[in-house]
């Protein structure tokens, strides 16, 4: 089976898909990667077994020689798959250098974060990382917040943050509801003190509360 790092890589790519297709600013273009040769149709198989797949065949066969018939076709079938996991797997290693190369994926441990390079406020930014898998960038360590600070530097653009502001003004959550383990606050914030829901970033790395409904740089993390 393919691990949980090749299933973000396929996430990250989603999210960037409609961009890369608009040619948005600040994101150059990506060469294109062929995809993976399907498994044979059904009719390919026949002729490759020599019409096994009749309803009729079996009452051609002596049952021992249709039952090995059978088992060839499993292993053959193991063997195709395996062969198109593997390359599967090597197309992902080349596209997760192809993406971090050209600078559209920032990994962190087991993370990856990536832009569309689209500013839309605090809603639409979430709903466009959680269709692709994923959920707004969240730092819960410095070498994270530094990771999503060079996506924000690098598009010039303050994001927000996967962060809201509690029932209780001037405390903050992360989007499952569970405290703020780590925090990198502008001084004297935060200091909406209710009227400030949302968390944004700095090109500094820096956070400032501010209302959710202006329009912010999207980062999603997987």
């Amino acid at each position: 089976m393919l691990s949980y790092s090749f299933c973000m890589i396929a996430a990250a790519v989603a999210l960037l898909m409609p961009c890369h297709a608009q040619n948005c600013a600040g994101a150059p273009e990506l060469p294109s990667i062929p995809g993976v040769s399907g498994l044979p149709g059904l009719g390919g198989l026949n002729r490759y077994f020599g019409g096994l797949f009749q309803p009729y065949r079996k009452e051609k066969l002596p049952e021992r020689q249709w039952l090995q018939r059978q088992q060839d076709l499993s292993t053959s079938f193991d063997d195709e798959l395996r062969n198109v996991l593997l390359n599967l797997r090597q197309r992902l290693f080349q596209l997760e250098g192809v993406l971090a190369l050209n600078g559209k994926i920032t990994k962190v441990g087991e993370k990856i974060f990536a832009s569309n390079g689209k500013e839309v406020n605090f809603s639409s930014a979430l709903e466009s990382c959680e269709e692709t898998g994923g959920t707004l960038a969240t730092p819960m360590n410095e070498e994270e917040n530094k990771a999503i600070m060079g996506i924000v530097k690098q598009y010039n653009r303050y994001a927000y943050l996967g962060i809201k502001e509690s029932d209780t003004a001037g405390q903050f959550k992360y989007m499952n509801g569970q405290p703020l383990n780590y925090t990198n606050w502008q001084q004297y914030e935060p200091n909406g003190k209710g009227t400030e829901k949302c968390v944004e970033m700095y090109t500094d790395g820096n956070w400032k509360d501010r209302k959710c409904n202006l329009y912010r740089l999207t980062i999603c993390e997987y």
